[in-house]
Protein backbone atom coordinates (compact mmCIF):
# COMPACT_ATOMS: atom_id res chain seq x y z
CA UNK A 1 0.00 0.00 0.00
CA UNK A 2 2.87 2.60 1.17
CA UNK A 3 4.27 1.90 -2.74
CA UNK A 4 1.16 2.77 -4.38
CA UNK A 5 1.15 5.89 -2.92
CA UNK A 6 4.44 6.68 -3.52
CA UNK A 7 4.39 5.82 -7.40
CA UNK A 8 1.39 8.03 -7.63
CA UNK A 9 3.09 11.06 -5.94
CA UNK A 10 6.19 10.38 -8.45
CA UNK A 11 3.58 10.45 -11.66
CA UNK A 12 1.87 13.74 -10.18
CA UNK A 13 5.28 15.51 -9.18
CA UNK A 14 6.64 14.56 -12.75
CA UNK A 15 3.48 15.56 -14.68
CA UNK A 16 3.75 19.21 -12.32
CA UNK A 17 7.49 19.36 -13.05
CA UNK A 18 6.88 18.77 -17.02
CA UNK A 19 4.14 21.56 -16.64
CA UNK A 20 6.31 23.92 -14.99
CA UNK A 21 9.00 23.53 -18.09
CA UNK A 22 5.93 24.04 -20.42
CA UNK A 23 5.14 26.99 -18.96
CA UNK A 24 8.54 28.12 -19.12
CA UNK A 25 8.98 28.01 -22.40
CA UNK A 26 5.55 29.13 -23.57
CA UNK A 27 6.99 32.42 -21.82
CA UNK A 28 9.98 32.44 -23.26
CA UNK A 29 8.42 31.73 -26.90
CA UNK A 30 5.82 34.89 -26.58
CA UNK A 31 8.70 37.27 -26.21
CA UNK A 32 10.41 35.72 -29.39
CA UNK A 33 13.34 34.54 -27.24
CA UNK A 34 16.06 31.67 -28.57
CA UNK A 35 15.82 28.68 -26.03
CA UNK A 36 19.49 28.20 -24.87
CA UNK A 37 21.05 27.42 -21.71
CA UNK A 38 24.23 28.85 -20.70
CA UNK A 39 27.12 27.21 -18.14
CA UNK A 40 25.29 28.79 -15.28
CA UNK A 41 21.37 27.25 -16.20
CA UNK A 42 23.21 23.91 -16.82
CA UNK A 43 24.66 24.50 -13.24
CA UNK A 44 21.46 25.13 -12.04
CA UNK A 45 19.63 22.51 -13.40
CA UNK A 46 22.15 19.82 -12.27
CA UNK A 47 21.87 21.50 -8.99
CA UNK A 48 17.94 20.76 -8.65
CA UNK A 49 17.77 17.65 -10.96
CA UNK A 50 20.16 15.30 -9.21
CA UNK A 51 19.55 15.55 -5.51
CA UNK A 52 15.90 15.24 -6.10
CA UNK A 53 17.48 11.66 -8.18
CA UNK A 54 19.02 10.84 -5.24
CA UNK A 55 16.61 11.52 -2.98
CA UNK A 56 13.65 9.36 -4.62
CA UNK A 57 16.38 6.83 -5.36
CA UNK A 58 17.29 6.33 -1.60
CA UNK A 59 13.45 6.27 -0.79
CA UNK A 60 13.06 3.79 -3.12
CA UNK A 61 15.82 1.48 -2.16
CA UNK A 62 14.61 2.07 1.45
CA UNK A 63 11.41 0.92 0.78
CA UNK A 64 12.98 -2.57 -0.92
CA UNK A 65 15.15 -3.78 2.22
Amino acid sequence: MNESAFVIFSIVASIWVLMGIAGVIAILKTDDQKIKFGRTGLTIIVAIIVPMIITLTYATIKSRF
